[in-house]
């Protein structure tokens, strides 16, 4: 299995390798008040990745930090004793008629 997936990375890396040797040309971006930047295309378009990446993950990174939050919170409650929790030696028996017969 690891040797499948270095396989997937070497790849993926030929693949992202062989689209900067064919996008090469130099690109201009033209900016406020007449000020210009010349760089390659692929520069451009590793820039705007990574700039997604980073609002991606910043955007997580909130939503993980309140679940922590919660999740810390809820343990302390059950550590304290304030929030029931029942202890049974076997998990309960559920049956209806939307339940699979192996349950």
């Amino acid at each position: 299995m690891r040797a499948l997936i270095w396989l997937v990375r070497l790849f993926l890396f030929l693949v992202l390798f062989g689209f900067a040797l064919k996008n090469d040309e130099v690109v201009v971006l033209n900016f406020f008040f007449g000020s210009q930047w010349q760089v390659p295309l692929v520069l451009v378009i590793l820039l705007f990745v990574v700039i997604g990446v980073l609002i991606g993950v910043t955007a997580t990174l909130a939503t993980v930090y309140r679940q922590h939050r919660e999740i810390s919170s809820l343990r302390g409650k059950v550590d304290s004793g304030s929030f029931p929790v029942e202890r049974r030696g076997a998990p309960p028996v559920v049956s209806g008629p939307d339940l699979p017969e192996s349950y």
